[in-house]
C-alpha cells in the first residue's frame, strides 16, 4: 500500500512540474542521456527515496556519470548487499518510470 500511494504522489507532483530532487535525480538530469528528462529522473529519484539511503543514493548517482563504477563496485569485495539493494531499486525504477 505505501508504494501505491508513494508512486501517486510522484504522479502527482509531476504533473504539477515538480517532483522529488536528489542525488540520483541530479545526476540522471546531468549523465546526458537519451530520453533523460526532469520527470523521468524525479520519477527515478522517489524511487532512489523509497528504497535506498542517502549514503546508498549519493552511491548510486556516480553510476551515471562513470557506468565503469558500477560494474566495479557489482564485483567488489564486500558489496554484496548494497548491490542487490541497488538492483532493486534499479528494477523497480525501470518498471515504474517508464
Amino acid at each position: 500500500m505505501r508504494i501505491k500511494i508513494g508512486i501517486l504522489a510522484l504522479l502527482t507532483l509531476a504533473a504539477c512540474g515538480g517532483g522529488p530532487s536528489g542525488p540520483i535525480s541530479r545526476a540522471c538530469e546531468a549523465g546526458g542521456r537519451p530520453g533523460a528528462n526532469k520527470m523521468l529522473c524525479s520519477c527515478v529519484q522517489g524511487v532512489a527515496d523509497d528504497t535506498l539511503s542517502g549514503s546508498e543514493q549519493r552511491r548510486a548517482a556516480k553510476f551515471f556519470k562513470d557506468p565503469q563504477k558500477a560494474q566495479d563496485t557489482r564485483q567488489g569485495d564486500g558489496t554484496a548487499a548494497f548491490w542487490r539493494r541497488y538492483r532493486a531499486f534499479a528494477d523497480r525504477a525501470e518498471a515504474v518510470c517508464r
